[in-house]
């Protein structure tokens, strides 16, 4: 009875917990933007700092950057830095990796995680949910042909590590579900299952989510 409800509570609290924890992580992080600014020009009050400022200037300090990169002066600076930083030794290598995967995720019309998927993996008859990323282009495309797309395979319950497979679209089983969906259910460990719904036919029905950039 006692290990039943100490059960119960950890279920309540353990992600009431997490949850305070990581934003109370990211509320601090982005406050200490703060801290860029000079000393006098820091808004004080009774000598202490005000809280939340820092968020308030991060999200202007995102925004101003955005605006300038946007225009045409701006790309121009941006595409002459990113030169400048892969020409330095180990940083521009870890730059050029961050930039690769930020990339696909952070621009707008960018295609990572743009549908959920079940593909046959690690062995015929096992089933895994991926991800499909993008066509597969360029030389490797000319060697397995045209209808062969990248699927991303994350781990469980980390999805952040995971297999990147080059597929063929008629080994892919398209889902219903949303990618969302898909990840929480694969963060969960299987236990948080998406709901019921019409599951599509092999992948030669999906839609065409991945347009074709070669034109």
């Amino acid at each position: 009875m006692i290990k039943r409800y100490l059960l119960a509570g950890m279920l309540v609290l353990v992600p009431i917990g997490i949850t305070i924890w990581v934003l109370h992580f990211l509320i601090t992080s982005l406050d200490q933007t703060i801290l860029l600014l000079p000393a006098q020009w820091r808004p004080t009050w009774d000598g202490s700092l005000i809280p939340g400022f820092g968020i308030i200037l991060a999200f202007v300090l995102l925004f101003v950057t955005g605006a300038i990169a946007s225009n045409v002066f701006g790309k121009q600076f941006v595409k002459a830095w990113d030169n400048l930083v892969a020409r330095i030794p180990v940083v521009g290598g870890i730059y050029k990796s961050v930039k690769q995967l930020s990339d696909p995720v952070l621009s707008e019309n960018g295609q990572a995680f743009s549908k959920a998927v079940l593909i046959e993996f690690p062995h015929p008859g096992y089933h895994s949910i991926a991800f499909l990323t993008n066509k597969v282009e360029g030389e490797v495309a000319s060697k397995l042909g045209d209808d062969h797309v990248a699927v991303y395979i994350p781990t469980t319950p980390n999805p952040t590590g995971g297999y990147m497979l080059l597929v063929p679209k008629s080994r892919l089983i398209a889902l219903d579900m949303t990618v969302d969906q898909a990840l929480k259910y694969i963060i969960s460990m299987g236990v948080a299952a998406p709901p019921n719904g019409s599951y599509g036919s092999f992948a030669t029905a999906l839609p065409p989510v991945l347009p074709d950039n070669r034109n």
